[in-house]
């Protein structure tokens, strides 16, 4: 099998410069999976949005929200985890920017489900995750 697709969710009002990090230790960690940019480029009423951002989600094995402590006022990632769970994709978090246990999540986002940011314990995070939800066989 290829590497499993994650979708990386983010606060881009507060943590975007942690998005582009994550992404680039990724390309060079020997953790097994690859990141899709999907994030909009520009500017789309709410609807578009939506249906756009949803179907890429649903073109993923998982997931991966980026918790920052900032995140009480993500209200899109919130819907992007909603749009996870509407398409059997599974999720986890990972904290970011100082963000640690105790910090307020986002909706539908559990607690047990978060992580630190250390690649060994997010590759078995992604290991896991590739058998559960839509990745199960």
């Amino acid at each position: 099998m290829t590497d499993p697709r994650a979708f990386i969710s983010f606060d881009a009002d507060h943590d975007a410069d942690q998005k582009v990090l994550f992404a680039g230790q990724a390309k060079l960690s020997k953790t097994p999976f690859n990141i899709q940019d999907w994030s909009s480029k520009a500017a789309l009423p709410e609807a578009e949005w939506e249906r756009q951002i949803e179907a890429k989600i649903h073109q993923c094995n998982m997931l991966i929200v980026l918790v920052g402590n900032s995140m009480g006022s993500a209200s899109g990632v919130v819907k992007e985890i909603g749009f996870a769970r509407r398409g059997n994709v599974p999720v986890f978090g990972v904290y970011v920017n100082g963000a640690k246990a105790g910090c307020t999540l986002p909706g539908g986002l559990q607690s047990d489900c978060v992580i630190a940011w250390e690649w060994d314990t997010i590759a078995k995070a992604i290991s896991q995750m590739m058998g559960e939800g839509k990745n199960k066989k």
